[in-house]
């Protein structure tokens, strides 16, 4: 079967992955660089964390990421070369003005579930899991939970892609996916069934997708040693930091309904540093590395979805659960195309309509 995708992103490079894996031919077409991946899923935290985003979502989104929380190790087992994934929880806590919020943290998180699905720590626990987390009176431990590598995993993708025999066009813009066709820069290509995962670049082919524009914040210290994610309650906004190699932390919270593709707003550069700083005046001396911002694809129930348009697949809509649900996804897509029964959300996920009249 000879696939096309478009968009080299996460979920195109998984899907040319795992296709290669299956004895495919696949060509994957990306308008930007290959190797810098400018989208969503290089500038993403990459945490995997179905129980955290199961305060702010619904039961559908956390079924579909503790599926692919399964899936994930299998899936790094499988590269050519190993990426770092740490799969030992997540912290979420607040200082003691705040607890309230911790405490309602907590109590949606156990209403939605049915259960606990979490465990208090108290300060003495928390030492001995977080040492430079110790003076915070207490925080809940969130077992079901992880984080990969992102940047490793999106360049050992690539390396995977090209030794296993895949075609790769950068910097070759798509302009049309009709059918089983894709006209882009590279000239009209025909292939057995082609893959939009073009992310926010779908727009025009999905005109109910919109960009929610999030800002992120690097910095460097080695004053501060973070094993898992740490989510940090304050009322005026929810902090993540993730801990990256090298002494690295990334830093989020902002999410805003905008396409603004505009640097770093000054506000978020300053809520972003002064609720770092709150977490720990030991990273005072931090040092900013670099702010990123980007916009994640979301469809209007916030969702992901696949639309079957003939021989024409559209997956999108991971919104900000990209790492959290790509591999659920990409399961069901070949699923879709070999025809198999793997995945369990294939009702959930797919929408079909007629596809668009073939210009000759």
């Amino acid at each position: 079967m000879n696939i096309g995708i478009a968009g080299g992103g996460l979920l195109g490079r998984l899907c040319a992955w795992r296709l290669l894996r299956e004895g495919c031919q696949v060509t994957l077409f990306e308008a930007g660089s290959l190797t810098t991946c400018p989208g969503a899923a290089r500038t993403a935290a990459a945490m995997i964390s179905p129980l955290s985003e199961l305060v702010d979502s619904d039961r559908t989104v956390y079924d579909m990421g503790m599926h692919s929380l399964q899936l994930w190790p299998q899936w790094l087992a499988q590269l050519q070369q190993p990426v770092h994934y740490y799969d030992g929880g997540s912290l979420v806590t607040a200082h003691r003005q705040d607890q309230g919020l911790l405490n309602q943290f907590a109590n949606t998180l156990q209403h939605k579930l049915g259960e606990n699905g979490y465990q208090w720590l108290n300060q003495a626990q928390l030492q001995a899991q977080e040492p430079d987390l110790s003076h915070f009176s207490q925080a809940l431990y969130l077992p079901a939970e992880a984080y990969v590598d992102n940047h490793a995993l999106l360049d050992q993708l690539l390396a995977d892609i090209t030794a296993m025999g895949g075609t790769l066009h950068e910097h070759c813009a798509v302009e049309l996916l009709q059918d089983n066709r894709i006209c882009s820069s590279h000239g009209i290509d025909t292939f057995d069934h082609v893959l939009d995962c073009r992310g926010i670049g779908a727009k025009q082919a999905l005109p109910q997708l919109r960009g929610v524009r999030g800002e992120v914040m690097w910095v460097q210290t080695r004053e501060v040693q973070l094993q898992r994610p740490v989510r940090f309650m304050h009322p005026r906004y929810k902090l993540y930091i993730v801990p990256k190699p090298d002494h690295q932390f990334i830093i989020g919270a902002t999410e805003i309904e905008s396409e603004d593709m505009s640097a770093i707003s000054l506000r978020s550069n300053l809520e972003l540093s002064s609720a770092l700083y709150a977490v720990s005046p030991a990273f005072a001396e931090a040092r900013i590395t670099r702010t990123d911002v980007n916009l994640r694809p979301a469809l209007l129930n916030n969702h992901p979805q696949i639309l079957v348009q003939g021989r024409c697949l559209r997956a999108n809509g991971l919104y900000r659960h990209g790492y959290l649900l790509a591999p659920m996804m990409v399961e069901a897509v070949l699923d879709r195309l070999l025809q198999r029964q793997h995945s369990p959300f294939m009702e959930q996920l797919l929408r079909t309509t007629q596809p668009e009249a073939v210009t000759p």
